[in-house]
């Protein structure tokens, strides 16, 4: 590869890295949906009950 693919090549890569920060970023900012909160709290209860039938 010459010097100026290689430069393309790593401008390319960082757009990509940047893209893909941006994105999970605003996924992570994102708030959890009801089904996943409900579905939280089913498991929390039954590690509740497990924990004490020990």
């Amino acid at each position: 590869m010459t010097e100026p693919e290689q430069d393309d090549a790593d401008r390319v890569s960082k757009l990509i890295d940047q893209n893909l920060k941006l994105v999970y970023s605003d996924l992570v900012q994102e708030e959890l949906p009801d089904r996943f909160k409900d579905l939280l709290a089913v498991l929390k209860a039954q590690d509740a009950e497990e924990s004490d039938d020990k």
